[in-house]
């Protein structure tokens, strides 16, 4: 960004900036009702009836009490009411991520947990009050849950099954850079298991959490390093590493490791992103909307030819219902400002001019190009005299500047730049954590320069290929609040497992390389 647009943009936030208000003066926190997440696991039955304990608990026997999901388990009671129904209930919890959805920005507030039960069995007791029955053990979160025999609304008999944990890679060997699918199972629904932590050669690489695939934790990273062995491996974690995670209350939340053979150096792979699963929004908010304090009467029908692309792509704007013929004004409606130091002014909403047109029998077609800007949710509005008549909702997503690096080829120990636009605002997209040869080494935002970020970095490992990836943050700097794990580390878990799925929010991993010459 050069430096007269950059002082325009400040310019522009000291002119129009309002206070960003504390949470708790206007908060509206929204547990995200849960989207459907390609390949997770469903509740393992249906929400049972709510039940009380009985005066006289009785003991289910449960074999094996522990083992991972789809172990064969058999459960048997005795000395319960003789020729009775009996519904066998199973312990659960339905976990998600909160926010607080304004009008020009979404803050990140953590986790809910809502406990329940569901319904595994019904059966009925023989003339002695006994029964037996064999089933498997459900696709679930890990760690205990509770079993209940239930007769009416009484819990009559109690037993636990532990669920356990499982790791996995594939594939096992391969050049530098084969993408490494890693599944970690077993995750549980509770803070201190619901997270994880992934390690290579003891380097961290970033968070795996689990909140809404049920404890599965999918992700992919690149081989990286010098030909021969490197391990894989995941500690449970709330972000990073509990590393004596054995001598608490939760043993059986152990981590797990796995290796990995690199064969070759087989060059520097291409400059790609990683795109999310395609997600349903549950949660319908768009920042920048209705930024004029007034919401169009419908009677004007905009069209947009997408609903989201990259910057200085070209759009196609279709509109009708106009009764005017008054010349029209098509403005990008987006953000301005920083969350560095940020105590009482820090942003505003503002707009860009984008077009103008003159309707013909009440009908406005033309084109418009995407700003050069920032990410995330905005609105290409429509004025006329004065008046909001129409607007949509756009997203402007993340990409890469020529092949990511300032340069390909680089000596050790020189800097070099890696560039990306189209960086949000929110505390769901402005931030973006980055691995050098999967470890960790920092982050970057794109806020204060507008979408726009150019990291620098240096060059190291030795000759040959070195990769470098850049993954989604959950920012919980300014303004910051209470409980919110797994802030300002890479969410590796971010196809499957992020509050701004949910929300529409595209947010991609980027995969960049380059070669270091001695």
């Amino acid at each position: 960004m050069n430096l007269a647009r950059r002082a325009l943009i400040c310019l522009l936030a000291a002119t129009f900036a309002w206070p960003v208000m504390p949470a708790s003066a206007n908060s509206s926190f929204i547990a995200i009702p849960t989207p459907a997440i390609p390949g997770a696991a469903q509740l393992p039955g249906p929400v049972a009836d709510a039940a009380t304990p009985s005066d006289h608990m009785g003991i289910l026997n449960v074999s094996p009490i522990k083992g991972i999901p789809g172990t064969p388990v058999t459960i048997s009671g005795s000395g319960l009411p003789a020729k009775t129904a009996i519904v066998l209930t199973w312990s659960t919890a339905n976990v998600t991520w909160v926010v607080d959805p304004q009008p020009e920005t979404v803050d990140y507030h953590g986790r809910s947990v809502t406990h329940l039960a569901v319904v595994l069995n019904r059966l009925t007791t023989d003339g002695s009050g006994a029964f037996h029955v064999s089933l498997r053990a459900p696709v679930d979160f890990g760690g205990l849950h509770d079993l209940y025999a239930v007769v009416g609304h009484t819990q009559v008999a109690h037993g636990g099954f532990l669920i356990q944990r499982s790791f996995s890679i594939n594939p096992t060997s391969g050049p530098i850079g084969t993408p490494i699918t890693i599944t970690y199972r077993g995750i549980g629904s509770s803070l201190y298991e619901g997270g994880g932590a992934l390690l290579y050669d003891n380097h961290y690489v970033g968070a795996l959490t689990a909140n809404w695939t049920r404890g599965t934790a999918q992700v992919v990273i690149r081989a990286a390093g010098q030909v021969g062995n490197h391990v894989v491996g995941v500690e449970d974690a709330i972000t990073y590493p509990y590393l004596n995670i054995q001598q608490t209350t939760i043993p059986w939340a152990h981590g797990f490791s796995r290796t990995f053979r690199v064969t070759r150096d087989a060059g520097r792979p291409v400059a790609r992103l990683d795109w999310p699963a395609q997600v349903t929004p549950t949660l319908d908010q768009r920042t920048t909307l209705e930024e004029f304090g007034q919401v169009p009467d419908g009677s004007v029908r905009l069209q947009l030819s997408a609903t989201a692309v990259p910057v200085n792509h070209s759009i196609t704007v279709k509109a009708s219902g106009l009764t005017s013929s008054a010349r029209v004004s098509l403005v990008w409606s987006t953000v301005v400002g920083s969350r560095i130091n940020c105590t009482s002014i820090c942003w505003t909403t503002v707009s860009q001019p984008l077009s103008e047109a003159t309707p013909t029998n009440g009908v406005v077609a033309t084109t418009v190009t995407s700003p050069d800007g920032l990410g995330g949710w905005h609105a290409v509005q429509m004025l006329q005299a004065g008046k909001l008549v129409a607007e949509q909702p756009i997203f402007l997503k993340e990409n890469i500047v020529g092949s990511g690096v300032s340069a390909l080829t680089v000596k050790e120990g020189q800097l070099f730049t890696v560039h990306l636009k189209g960086i949000g605002w929110t505390q769901l997209d402005n931030t973006r954590g980055v691995t050098y040869d999967n470890s960790y080494i920092g982050y970057g935002c794109g806020f204060s320069s507008n979408g726009d970020m150019q990291l620098e970095l240096r060059a190291t490992g030795g000759a040959g290929t070195h990769l470098i990836d850049i993954y989604p943050v959950l920012f919980t700097e300014t303004p910051s609040f209470a409980n919110t794990p797994y802030g300002m580390a890479p969410m590796l878990t971010y196809a499957r497992d992020l509050p701004g799925l949910a929300m529409g929010y595209q947010l991609p991993a980027a995969r960049l390389a380059i070669t270091v010459v001695n």
